[in-house]
């Protein structure tokens, strides 16, 4: 189980010299979270990097007039701070020059906010991501065997908080994030004339869950060139709407070594961009769905519980795979993930003689909380 929450790892780094940038997709949280932590403050300026106004404001913003404008307060919280230009600077300078300053920046997209601020606020920053929802804090709300019996519902709508809040309006609300408010920062930052094949290189990479991506196929089925495709999965990437495995290689000639699977941080938007809600019965892609789900809430819990591993698939030139890797400690587990309780698996005994201190577990819906919490 995960033993101290996001709210309380950031709780215990407040005023201790460093700013603190917490990044993650749109609509997951962020400001809800913040303003919990702030609750018994009282001497804070809270800033939306999304109005104009405060865009201006940083345009030239110097250290005695950012003084003159917090007065007495110890905090400046900036939401959405990569709408800022030259945000970076303008952090550095909070830290430098107001030394007995919290200061808080929010971002909904890495490319902007991260990128601006790693080398300006390197060793002067705590950096946490926050996602949609997890299984995890679902149990912690409401108990394990209630969120089991949840488990079907998740796998179709995902785990964003209005989506959960809001029983009966699933597809509304996700229709709305997946149209394009997900995408907003890509459309502005990228100025992307067509963001409808933006749109349909999501619903390509949607059916392809679970297995090997081309950038030259995605290409092909959303009318871009492979460059042009690598550069939006980046960029999506980078949004927190999709990530990527990379393949695991180090002994074997035949194994695969530059391949990829994509996955999306959450089942809803995934199910969304292909409109299909259909229940798990009649559903010809329940494997991938349960992959997906078994693969993001795991990075998350990977996440929160501040649990440092590297993750990877394996799969040779002749098509034998194993679906899930992971290495911490030196130690390698494989994990298979099955949706049938009666599936039988067969090691792959290539990989086990390659591998010989590498453990493997069958995650199926019978056991899979061991492998999320």
């Amino acid at each position: 189980m995960i033993e101290r929450t996001l709210e309380h790892t950031i709780k215990d780094k407040l005023f201790k010299g460093k700013a603190i940038i917490l990044m993650g997709p749109r609509q997951v949280g962020k400001t809800t979270l913040l303003k919990t932590i702030i609750s018994s403050e009282e001497n804070y300026l809270w800033l939306n990097g999304d109005e104009p106004d405060v865009q201006a404001l940083f345009f030239n913003l110097s250290a005695s007039r950012l003084k003159s404008i917090l007065g007495k307060k110890n905090m400046l919280i900036i939401d959405e701070a990569q709408r800022i230009e030259n945000i970076g600077l303008r952090l550095k300078l909070v830290t430098d020059s107001l030394t007995d300053i919290q200061l808080i920046a929010t971002g909904s997209s890495s490319f902007e906010l991260a990128n601006k601020v790693n080398e300006p606020l390197t060793g002067r920053k705590w950096e946490y991501k926050m996602f949609p929802l997890s299984f995890s804090e679902m149990v912690n709300h409401h108990g394990l065997l209630e969120e089991k019996r949840m488990m079907p519902h998740r796998m179709l709508y995902g785990y964003y908080p209005d989506v959960v809040c809001n029983p009966g309006e699933e597809k509304e609300i996700l229709r709305q994030l997946s149209d394009s408010y997900l995408y907003k920062d890509i459309l502005s930052w990228e100025q992307i004339q067509k963001p409808d094949k933006l749109i349909r290189l999501l619903q390509a990479i949607a059916f392809q869950v679970g297995s090997q991506v081309s950038y030259n196929e995605l290409g092909q089925i959303c009318g871009l060139d492979s460059k042009t495709v690598e550069k939006y999965i980046n960029l999506l990437e980078k949004s927190f709407v999709i990530f990527r495995l990379g393949s695991f290689s180090r002994n074997l000639r035949n194994e695969l070594k530059n391949s990829k699977k994509i996955y999306f941080y959450d089942n809803g938007i995934r199910n969304a961009l292909i409109a299909n809600f259909n229940q798990l019965e009649l559903r010809a892609d329940i494997g991938a769905l349960w992959e997906n789900f078994l693969v993001s809430e795991r990075i998350k819990y990977l996440h929160y519980s501040r649990k440092w591993s590297n993750y990877w698939f394996w799969r040779t030139r002749e098509q034998r795979e194993i679906d899930y890797i992971e290495e911490s400690d030196g130690i390698i587990h494989a994990y298979e993930f099955k949706w049938s309780n009666m599936a039988k698996v067969k090691p792959v005994k290539q990989f086990f003689q390659a591998y010989k201190t590498a453990e493997l577990k069958v995650v199926n819906p019978d056991n899979y909380e061991d492998f999320l919490l």
